[in-house]
């Protein structure tokens, strides 16, 4: 499992960063991702749901989250799915924005 840490960063870089980062991912590695901008815990899954990646939103430290993000086994999900899951992992989540 790779690791990007994009704290610091602020929206479009760290999503930027990511989907740089998992187009030169081998296909059975993942990418472990740091950051302390909220809003990226929804445009990084999103973005790398596009590629076929499946995200896991966990707190990290105060104001720090890290997303998992791992290859989907299978075919590539709806939107609509993909959003619904993030939703009910943000919904966990500790966020001040």
């Amino acid at each position: 499992m790779r690791q990007l840490d994009v704290r610091g960063e602020i929206c479009p870089y760290p999503m930027m960063r990511t989907v740089e980062a998992l187009k030169k991912l081998p296909p059975d590695e993942g990418l472990e991702v740091l950051t302390d901008h909220p809003p990226a815990l929804s445009t990084i899954p999103w973005e790398a749901a596009k590629l076929g990646y499946e995200a896991t939103l966990e707190e990290a430290g105060p104001s720090e989250w890290k997303i998992t993000l791992q290859k989907t086994a299978g075919p590539a999900r709806k939107p609509a799915d993909v959003m619904a899951d993030l939703n009910r992992q943000l919904a966990t989540l500790s966020i001040e924005e």
